[in-house]
């Protein structure tokens, strides 16, 4: 028996258009055309009990995040899912790979099932389709990365201050050529990271021209990458804040296939805790984000929204901390 979705994919529309074109909502012509011809040749026969059971939201949250891999996502959701069952709801985890793509079809599910609401690590700069969830009226919070152009809460933690902490403290450290491993240009943590790292290397009196930053994926290759590219530069750093904990492995990775030692050789400060931080040796200093409480500040947030849909939307940006250990200290 064939599915909305057997349609979607036959239609070459998303889920939600499908959705639309069935509930007898407004859509382009040409594609309800497309829908209709792909129900009629697919002999598509909605579920009438379950369709009528959609007319309300259901007591779900989507909870969608830019890389399941990551530990840094572990505690947030956690502070996410106390939230919501405390308030009622279960919450469907879905991992968007950091594809924009992918985040759109979570997108698409989370209109055509209705979901009471989506909170969303934004895993590009696109905005049309979490604009598309705004305009059908679906509560959108946004967490760890904000977007311009979408009316959303969002709950964000301060990584301009986080990646200054980090870069005074290296400075402090007597740390001359301090580089800077950041993520994408186009999304907003690796921006305010950079930007926080030049803000501290320019109160400390320090020119900065670019030739000690890299622009890597946020991921543990992107950061052996990147560190191996500093390596190569004529101007070779002798300590590197990385702009995230995937890349910070690949930075440390990199390091020790070129037999450098941290921090005599390399300084080295991570954004975002790694649970083997302590225990690692030499143990890594690193940039922490309160990301449990982030994910309860986003659920609290969501739920706000559910109950109160007109009201303006906020921003709430929480607080960073410096956990130096050993990767950071020089010896006088």
């Amino acid at each position: 028996m064939a599915t909305i979705y057997d349609v979607a994919r036959h239609a070459e529309v998303s889920v939600a258009t499908v959705s639309r074109v069935l509930n007898g909502s407004s859509v382009d012509p040409a594609m309800a055309e497309r829908v209709t011809q792909a129900v009629t040749a697919l002999r598509y026969r909605p579920n009438l009990v379950a369709r009528n059971l959609r007319t309300r939201r259901t007591r779900l949250w989507a909870v969608i995040i830019s890389d399941v891999r990551n530990p840094f996502f572990t505690d947030m959701v956690r502070g996410i899912e106390d939230v919501a069952s405390a308030e009622g709801y279960s919450v469907v985890l879905c991992n968007s790979d950091e594809d924009a793509a992918k985040e759109a079809d979570y997108v698409d599910v989370a209109l055509a099932e209705r979901m009471a609401g989506v909170i969303l690590s934004p895993s590009s700069g696109r905005t049309t389709h979490i604009n598309s969830l705004v305009g059908a009226g679906c509560p959108v919070v946004l967490v760890d990365r904000e977007l311009g152009g979408v009316r959303a809460d969002a709950v964000l933690t301060d990584n301009e201050q986080g990646a200054a902490l980090a870069t005074r403290h290296l400075v402090e450290q007597g740390f001359e050529r301090i580089a800077c491993v950041t993520g994408p240009q186009e999304y907003s943590t690796a921006a305010q990271r950079l930007r926080g790292y030049r803000a501290a290397l320019a109160e400390a009196g320090r020119d900065e021209d670019g030739s000690l930053v890299r622009f890597a994926d946020f991921r543990e290759p992107g950061g052996h990458a990147a560190m191996t590219s500093l390596l190569d530069s004529p101007m070779r750093p002798d300590a590197v804040f990385v702009a995230n904990n995937l890349m910070t492995i690949g930075v440390l990775r990199c390091l020790a296939e070129h037999a450098l030692s941290v921090p005599a050789d390399v300084g080295v400060v991570g954004f975002d805790e790694l649970p083997w931080a302590e225990f690692a040796r030499p143990t890594i200093t690193t940039v922490g984000q309160p990301t449990y409480d982030e994910g309860r500040a986003a659920a609290e947030a969501l739920a706000r929204r559910i109950g109160s849909p007109d009201t303006e939307p906020t921003r709430t940006v929480l607080s960073t901390s410096l956990h130096v250990r050993e990767s950071s200290l020089r010896e006088r």
